[in-house]
């Protein structure tokens, strides 16, 4: 059975979008300093992390997924060797369509995060690409292949 791992973020949990827990900065920085987070990381000006809890689960040979930053995948490889990447793409138009619609930047915060939106990932990494461009039913397909390819 697959574990999905819900992220901690410092945004209001009211703000939506995926199933997080939001958290103030005071008590995201409290964790990290307890050790909570196997992986924690900035980006466009919150604080994110992935719960250390997950570490259980692999250690009974379950599967865990999370949803991460290219920014710390040469990290999260150095520790976790066997774990599988899927990167998801969006065209620079697509993704400003889609942050305009959901409301929560404004626009020179949707600047900003177009022109991260090309931001590499470290070379080596065994990194499955999927497309969110076009039809969700289609992008759901495309990754769930990749999550499996042995099945696909």
């Amino acid at each position: 059975m697959l574990l999905r791992v819900r992220r901690v973020i410092t945004r209001p949990a009211k703000a939506g979008g995926e199933d997080f827990e939001g958290v103030s900065a005071s008590e995201f920085t409290r964790r990290v300093a307890a050790g909570a987070f196997a992986l924690h990381w900035q980006a466009h000006g919150l604080s994110y992390g992935v719960p250390r809890t997950f570490e259980a689960a692999l250690a009974q040979g379950r599967d865990v997924i999370f949803n991460g930053s290219r920014a710390i995948l040469p990290l999260a490889f150095d520790l976790y060797p066997d774990m599988s990447i899927l990167l998801v793409t969006a065209s620079p138009e697509t993704l400003a369509r889609r942050l305009a619609a959901r409301g929560r930047e404004s626009g020179d915060q949707i600047e900003t995060r177009l022109a991260r939106s090309d931001y590499s990932v470290a070379p080596g990494l065994p990194v499955r690409q999927v497309s969110n461009d076009g039809d969700l039913a289609l992008a759901v397909q495309a990754f769930l292949a990749a999550l499996q390819p042995e099945s696909a």
